[in-house]
C-alpha cells in the first residue's frame, strides 16, 4: 500500500529563480551505458537572493562539482536524488561538473536515451536533469554551446543552432561543435547521435535570406520526409505572410524517432519527431496521417517564435506556447484543407477529448493553479481549448487588432520567458479594452451551457433573442462566474434562404452577440419572416448550446446554412436526439426514416465538398454521445448508434453505392485536400455500407480491400471488413499482417485497428494481442495503438459489464509506470470518468483506480491522476 503523499507545486508560490546562467558549455562523450557529460555554466545570482545553490538532477552518477577551478570535497557540496546542493558560492562564478548516464537504460525517454540504435533527447517539461546539474525551469535562459564526441558510427551529432566545427579524432571517433546563439531554457535543449539518411532542401525567406533545411530519418527512408519537408516549407511562407514571422537561424532540422513519449518537440532549430509524424508515403500512410504530418510539422516550425524565442515564465503558462501554436497551426491546416472541413475535424476533437476532461474529475482551468507532475498537464484544455480561448479573442476584437496585438507581443517579449497575463495585456494595450473578465477563460474550468430562446413579433418585424449561461461546478471551482461567451448569429427563412436584419441601426446578415453575464438579450430589426436561427456559427465558443427551436429549423439548416459548420451541425444534433430517445428506450422510427431522407438529399448535393459529405454521414461518437445521457450507458448507446446507422445503410444503400463506385480512383495518388476529400467519402460510404446486414456488402468490402492502390483504401476496406466480421475479415487481417510486418507504422494500425473492433470478442482478442511478438510495451506507439485505442475509442466493449476491460487497463498502467511513468498517466483518463456511467460500471472502475493508487512505488505522475479521479 502507498504510504507517502507527494505535495503540490502551485502557482501561487512561484518565485523567480535564485541564480540565472548567463552561458552553458557542455561536453558529451556519448556511450551507450557509460556517456560522460561535462557542464560548465556561469553563473550569477538574481538580485538579492543569499541563499545556497541548489540545481536538479536525476539519476546522475557524480563525478565531480568544481566552482572556479576548485573541486569541491564532500562536505563542501551535498548530493541526494533529487538536487545537488552547494551552501557556500559567490555572487557570480563558474559551475563545472561531470556525471555519468546511462542512455540505453533510460526507458523512461525522458533526458538522453537510446531509440534504433541512436542517441536522442526529450527535455521537455522536466528532462534535463537526466542529463546533468542544472536549474531545470524554463525561467532561466542561456546561450548553449555543445560539444559532441563519439564513435564514427554514430555519423550525425547533431544539437542545436550553428554548427561551428566538426572534426575526426584518434581511436576511429569524430566530434561536433553546435552554438545557438539565441537564449533558450534548458527543455529546448535538443542532441541526436546516430546513422541516419538526410533530406536536404533550402528555403529563401521574406528578407532574402538563404535557410538550408534538414529532416533526418531511418536509413532508407528519405523519400517518405519528402511531404513533410513540402509541409514545413509551406508553414514557414504561411508564417511570414500571416504573422510576419521569418526564421531566424541558417539551418533548420527536424530528426524522426521511433521511441518517443511525444508526438514531437519543438527544440530550437532541431525539432524531433515522433516517426509516425513524419514519415509518409501512399503505400504506407493515410490522408489522416498525411493531415497530421501537415498540421505537427507546422505546429512545432510555429513555436520557433510561440515557444521558443519566447518562452513561459513557469510551467502554469504552458498554455502561453500550446494553445497559441495550436491556433496557429489550426490557422494554417483552414487555408491548406479549407477552412470548414478543419473547423469541423477541430471541433470534433475538442468534443472527443476536451469536453469529456471538462465534465469528469481531471477537469483543470486552461491555466491550472497546482500540480504534482507537470507531465500530466499536456492535456487537451491546454491545447485544444487553449486554442478555442485564442480564437475567442481573435473574434472579439477582430483581425486587424488581433494582429497588431500579436505583433505587439512578439517586439515586447522576445527573448523572454513570459505569462498569460503579459499576453493579454499586448491586446488590451492596442484596443484600449478592459479584458480582465476574458481573463476568466483561463482561470475557470469546465463547459460552459449557453441556453438560447427567441421570440419574433410579425407585426414589429422583430427578433428577441434570449441567451443564458451556466457552468457546472468542477473540483476546487464550486462557484463559476459569467463568462463573456460570442455567439455567431445569422437568420434563415423556411426556405433556407438568408434574411438579412439591423442590429443598432446597421443592416446586417450575421452579428456576433456577445453573452458577458448569466444573462443577456438583444433585439434584431427588419425581420421579414419567422426566422431560422443559426447560433454560435464557425462554434464561436467552447460550450455547449440548447435551443428552443422545433426539429423542423434543424432540417432547414441540414440543407441550406450557409455557415458549414453549422450545417454539419445540425445533423449531429438530429443524429443525437433519436440516438439518445432510442437507447432510453423511446425509438422514434419516423424521426429516424425523416433523417435518413434528408441525408440522402444532403449526399446528392452536387454543389457540397466531398471532404463535407464524408463529415456529414458520421454519426456523433459513443463517447461523444455518453456525455448527452446520464449516467450513460455504454452498451445501450451503442445499439442505439448502430440501429440509426443501419437504418441509414438500408436507406441509403443505393446513394452509397453509387458514391462508392463513381468515386473510384483513377488518377495517380494525390494527398491534396480535394483528393484526399474523395478518398474520405468514398470510404465513409463504404463504413456505412457496412451497417447493411446483407452478405454482398461484405464482398463489397472484400473488393475494396484487395484492389486498394494506397493505405488509406487498404485500411478504409479493412475497417468495413471488421465490421462485417467472418473469415473475410480475419483473411485480409493475416494478409495485412504478412504484408507490412516490417513496417512498424503500419503494424501499429493493424493493431489499432483490431483494438476498435465492437465484436463481443474484442476485449479476448485485444488481451491475446498483448502476447503477440510483435506488441512492444516499452515502444509508446504499439502501447498507444492497442491499449489506448481500446480504451478510448472501443467504449461498448471497454465498459464491459464484468469489469474486465477496466482490469486490463489498470493491469497494463501498473506495469508500464515501473518504467515509463509519463506514458502510464496517459492511459489513466478513461477510468477517470466514473461517475458519468451507470454506478454498477462506475463502481468498477472507482475499484480499479483505487487499487492503483494504492500500489507502493506509483509514480508521482499516475499517482497525481489517480488520486485526483477518487477524490470526492
Amino acid at each position: 500500500m502507498r504510504t507517502d503523499t507527494p505535495q503540490p507545486i502551485s502557482l501561487a508560490d512561484y518565485t523567480p529563480p535564485a541564480f540565472l546562467i548567463d552561458e552553458v558549455h557542455l561536453d558529451f562523450a556519448l556511450a551507450a551505458n557509460t556517456t560522460r557529460v561535462k557542464a560548465k555554466l556561469t553563473i550569477r545570482r538574481n538580485g538579492d537572493h543569499t541563499g545556497p545553490l541548489v540545481l536538479n538532477g536525476e539519476r546522475l552518477k557524480p563525478i565531480s562539482v568544481a566552482v572556479d577551478g576548485r573541486v569541491l570535497g564532500d562536505g563542501e557540496r551535498t548530493i541526494d536524488a533529487e538536487f545537488l546542493t552547494v551552501p557556500d558560492v559567490p555572487d557570480a562564478f563558474v559551475l563545472e561538473t561531470e556525471v555519468e548516464i546511462d542512455p540505453e537504460n533510460n526507458k523512461a525517454l525522458e533526458g538522453l536515451y537510446m531509440s534504433g540504435g541512436r542517441f536522442c533527447t526529450q527535455c521537455e517539461a522536466e528532462g534535463f536533469r537526466k542529463i546533468t546539474w542544472y536549474p531545470d525551469r524554463p525561467d532561466v535562459l542561456s546561450r548553449f554551446t555543445v560539444r559532441i564526441e563519439a564513435d564514427k558510427t554514430f555519423r550525425h551529432l547533431l544539437s542545436n543552432g550553428n554548427l561551428m566545427s566538426s572534426g575526426e579524432l584518434p581511436g576511429g571517433r569524430h566530434f561536433a561543435v553546435w552554438n545557438d546563439p539565441f537564449p533558450k531554457p534548458a527543455y529546448l535543449f535538443a542532441l541526436v547521435g546516430g546513422e541516419l539518411d538526410v533530406l536536404e532542401d533550402k528555403l529563401v525567406t521574406m528578407s532574402g535570406r538563404t535557410v538550408d533545411l534538414r529532416i533526418f530519418v531511418d536509413t532508407g527512408m528519405a523519400a517518405r520526409a519528402a511531404y513533410a519537408m513540402d509541409a514545413l516549407k509551406r508553414s514557414m511562407v504561411w508564417d511570414e505572410q500571416t504573422f510576419g514571422r521569418e526564421y531566424d537561424l541558417d539551418l533548420f532540422m527536424i530528426v524522426a524517432v521511433r521511441d518517443f513519449n511525444f508526438g514531437a518537440m519543438e527544440n530550437k532549430g532541431l525539432n524531433i519527431f515522433n516517426s509516425s509524424l513524419l514519415l509518409a508515403d501512399p503505400a504506407t500512410a493515410t490522408d489522416m496521417d498525411f493531415e497530421r504530418i501537415e498540421s505537427v510539422v507546422a505546429h512545432e516550425y510555429f513555436h520557433n517564435w510561440t515557444g521558443d524565442r519566447i518562452t513561459c515564465r513557469d510551467w502554469f503558462q504552458l498554455c502561453l506556447k500550446e494553445g497559441l501554436t495550436v491556433f496557429r497551426d489550426q490557422s494554417f491546416s483552414a487555408d491548406m484543407r479549407g477552412a470548414a472541413v478543419q473547423r469541423i475535424k477541430d471541433v470534433k476533437a475538442l468534443r472527443a477529448r476536451q469536453f469529456p476532461e471538462d465534465q469528469g474529475p481531471l477537469a483543470h482551468p486552461v491555466r491550472p493553479s497546482s500540480y504534482l507532475k507537470i507531465d500530466n498537464f499536456y492535456t487537451a484544455t491546454i491545447y485544444e481549448k487553449g486554442a478555442e480561448v485564442i480564437r475567442m479573442l481573435k473574434t472579439l476584437i477582430g483581425p486587424e487588432k488581433f494582429r497588431e496585438g500579436m505583433d505587439l507581443y512578439f517586439d515586447r517579449w522576445d527573448g523572454h520567458a513570459t505569462t498569460v497575463e503579459e499576453f493579454i495585456r499586448c491586446f488590451a494595450e492596442v484596443t484600449g479594452e478592459d479584458l480582465s473578465d476574458f481573463f476568466a477563460w483561463y482561470e475557470q474550468a469546465g463547459t460552459p451551457k449557453v441556453s438560447l430562446k427567441h421570440s419574433y413579433d410579425a407585426g414589429a418585424r422583430t427578433l428577441q433573442i434570449d441567451l443564458s449561461q451556466h457552468t457546472a461546478p468542477t473540483p476546487g471551482q464550486p462557484n463559476k462566474r459569467p463568462l463573456p461567451v460570442p455567439v455567431t448569429i445569422g437568420l434563415l427563412d423556411g426556405e433556407g434562404r438568408t434574411l438579412a436584419f439591423e442590429r443598432d441601426g446597421k443592416a446586417l446578415d450575421q452579428t456576433v452577440v456577445v453573452l458577458d453575464a448569466a444573462q443577456a438579450s438583444v433585439t434584431l430589426s427588419g425581420v421579414d419572416a419567422a426566422p431560422v436561427i443559426s447560433a454560435l456559427r464557425g462554434f464561436s465558443a467552447p460550450v455547449t448550446l440548447t435551443t428552443d427551436a422545433p426539429a423542423k429549423d434543424r432540417y432547414v439548416q441540414l440543407a441550406s446554412d450557409p455557415d458549414l459548420f453549422n450545417r454539419w451541425e445540425a445533423g449531429q444534433d438530429l443524429a443525437r436526439a433519436l440516438i439518445v430517445a432510442r437507447a432510453k428506450g423511446a425509438p422514434d422510427e419516423v424521426g429516424e426514416e425523416r433523417f435518413a431522407e434528408a441525408m440522402g438529399r444532403a449526399l446528392n448535393d452536387q454543389a457540397s465538398d466531398p471532404a463535407f459529405k464524408a463529415l456529414l454521414l458520421s454519426l456523433p461518437s459513443e463517447s461523444d454521445l455518453a456525455l448527452a445521457i446520464q449516467p450513460a450507458d455504454p452498451a445501450a448507446i451503442h445499439a442505439a448508434r448502430e440501429a440509426l446507422r443501419t437504418r441509414l445503410s438500408l436507406h441509403l444503400t443505393e446513394d452509397l453505392k453509387r458514391l462508392h463506385i463513381g468515386l473510384q480512383e483513377l488518377a495517380e495518388f494525390s494527398p491534396d485536400a480535394a483528393s484526399a476529400g474523395r478518398r474520405a467519402l468514398r470510404n465513409a460510404a463504404l463504413d456505412l455500407l457496412a451497417a447493411n446486414p446483407r452478405a454482398e456488402i461484405g464482398e463489397l468490402a472484400e473488393g475494396h480491400y484487395r484492389a486498394a492502390a494506397n493505405m488509406t483504401d487498404a485500411i478504409g476496406g479493412l475497417s468495413a471488413l471488421m465490421l462485417v466480421g467472418g473469415e473475410a475479415y480475419e483473411a485480409a487481417l493475416a494478409d495485412f499482417f504478412d504484408r507490412w510486418k516490417s513496417e512498424p507504422m503500419v503494424i501499429d494500425k493493424w493493431f489499432a485497428l483490431q483494438a476498435r473492433d465492437p465484436d463481443e470478442s474484442a476485449l479476448g482478442r485485444v488481451m491475446g494481442l498483448t502476447a503477440h511478438p510483435a506488441f512492444e510495451q516499452k515502444n509508446p506507439n504499439r502501447l498507444r495503438a492497442l491499449v489506448s485505442t481500446f480504451a478510448n475509442f472501443n467504449p461498448s466493449r471497454f465498459h464491459d459489464a464484468s469489469g474486465a476491460g477496466y482490469r486490463f487497463l489498470a493491469d497494463q498502467i501498473l506495469v508500464v509506470d515501473s518504467f515509463n511513468p509519463m506514458t502510464a498517466a496517459r492511459l489513466v483518463e478513461p477510468l477517470g470518468g466514473w461517475r458519468r456511467y451507470k454506478p454498477e460500471l462506475g463502481a468498477l472502475m472507482k475499484r480499479e483506480l483505487a487499487r492503483i493508487a494504492a500500489t507502493e512505488g506509483l509514480s508521482k505522475n499516475v499517482y497525481e491522476l489517480a488520486a485526483k479521479a477518487l477524490a470526492e
